[in-house]
């Protein structure tokens, strides 16, 4: 039986941090799902279609023939798991803060779906840091995010921060 990785967030927007997920989540699994999360109550930068288009363009780059999809969610991520059947849930670590988070999550998860696996991937080094938060923030201002996100996702920031100008 394939093993079904899944890996929900929001990617607003997709970062170099996030493809470095991606590329490790794609080792450990026969297929990956990308999932983005929608939440009525939030105002994204993107549109949930611009953040799915960004991500099919950069995991293409990186998926090395593995099969990818990206899919949308708005319900618990255990249950849009089920739905695509993964045994796997991607959550990507980079720092102590995280790991208390996530495995407060991943706690809640199993009880909620046994079968469902939470399966932490250390980020590598050069991206710790990166969070789309920051990355939002420093665009916002005027700033060079060129180094942490891909080439596509900083066009589309550019051209996102050039029409609210």
């Amino acid at each position: 039986m394939p093993h079904i990785a899944f890996y929900a967030g929001s990617f607003d927007p997709p970062t170099d941090g996030h493809l470095d997920v991606i590329r490790r989540a794609l080792a450990i699994a026969d297929e990956l799902v990308i999932a983005i999360g929608t939440h009525p109550g939030k105002a994204p930068l993107f549109t949930v279609e611009e953040r799915a288009s960004m991500l099919e363009t950069v995991v293409a780059e990186v998926a090395g023939g593995k099969p990818v999809r990206v899919t949308t969610f708005n319900d618990l991520t255990v249950h849009a798991a089920r739905r695509v059947g993964a045994s796997i849930l991607i959550r990507g670590l980079r720092d102590g803060t995280d790991l208390d988070y996530e495995m407060q999550l991943a706690g809640m998860n199993g009880t909620m779906a046994p079968e469902i696996q939470t399966v932490f991937v250390p980020a590598s080094p050069p991206v710790r840091p990166i969070t789309a938060t920051l990355v939002r923030q420093i665009a916002a201002l005027g700033g060079d995010v060129s180094g942490f996100v891909p080439k596509p996702v900083f066009t589309a920031l550019k051209a996102k921060f050039a029409a609210k100008a």
